[in-house]
């Protein structure tokens, strides 16, 4: 004899929408907190958080970076970052860099990369606010003047971002692929950070992380890499930060580098407009 009511099914239905309701105006809900026109900046650490801007707006990260090896040759990079928000939770990044490969004295732009933030969770119980990003590189630049590897690169890095009282704290850890020509970049790499960020006064801040590159095998193989990254920063106004800094090399081939740079949250590309704050 069957009870009245909805059938077993059905019930299932409901409930599975009930939660998948619940997730969606959370996700709103945790988006809409965060003042859109502020900035989020990814850099200078190697690690990224797992927060995304706003969608519809558009975001710039620029930076200079100067190089010393331990042979004493020196190098530096320009990296330019548009982040695009697409969606609540996901966001679209456009990665391109001005390069001057080490010993060398050509610059030009190096290879082209695309990838996508999407945040997956905002604090769960372990992960904190957890985001995934896949990514693509292709090999826009030449290889003979060292600015570009030769190689189409898959990458994957998982992010896992809380807050530790007033202080920030990302962990990071990631994965590449590459195809193509041997003996300009290892087939295989790994990545792991742990970043940590917080205020010192107004808009002072600090930010210092631990990164390492595991050893690579292959014609381009180098040994595992180790380092220290930190500086202070500045949010001069809610819509643009600065940072500046130096990087320390722990183990391995990793050069000895200053870094200067700037976060600027351009504002809303479509989608309706809010008031400026």
């Amino acid at each position: 004899m069957k009870t009245p009511g909805i059938p077993g099914r059905a019930a299932v239905r409901v409930a599975l929408s009930a939660v998948l309701l619940v997730l969606i105006a959370g996700a709103a809900a945790a988006q809409e907190a965060r003042d859109p026109h502020a900035v989020q900046p990814e850099r200078p650490t190697v690690a990224t958080h797992a927060y995304t801007v706003a969608p519809g707006f558009l975001e710039i990260e620029a930076g200079v970076e100067y190089d010393r090896y331990a042979d004493r040759s020196k190098g530096g990079v320009a990296p330019v970052v548009f982040k695009l928000g697409l969606a609540p939770r996901l966001q679209l990044d456009l990665d391109v860099s001005a390069l001057r490969p080490p010993g060398g004295t050509t610059v030009g732009v190096g290879d082209l990369a695309v990838a996508l933030k999407w945040r997956l969770a905002d604090g769960a119980p372990v992960l904190g606010d957890f985001a995934v990003i896949p990514s693509l590189k292709l090999p826009t630049a030449p290889t003979a003047s060292g600015l570009g590897t030769g190689t189409t690169d898959v990458g994957l890095v998982l992010v896992s971002s809380r807050q530790l009282g007033s202080v920030e704290m990302d962990l990071n850890l990631g994965y590449t692929h590459r195809s193509g020509p041997d003996g300009f970049a290892p087939r295989d790499a790994t990545l792991w950070t742990a970043s940590f960020g917080g205020p010192v006064s107004g808009g002072l801040g600090w930010t210092a992380e631990l990164y390492g590159y595991p050893a690579t095998s292959g014609p381009a193989g180098a040994a595992s890499i180790v380092a220290l990254l930190g500086g202070p920063t500045l949010l001069a106004r809610p819509s643009l930060a600065f940072d500046a800094g130096v990087i320390v090399p722990l183990t391995g081939p990793q050069p000895r580098a200053v870094y200067i740079g700037c976060v600027y949250n351009v504002g809303r590309l479509w989608g309706a407009r809010t008031p400026n704050r």
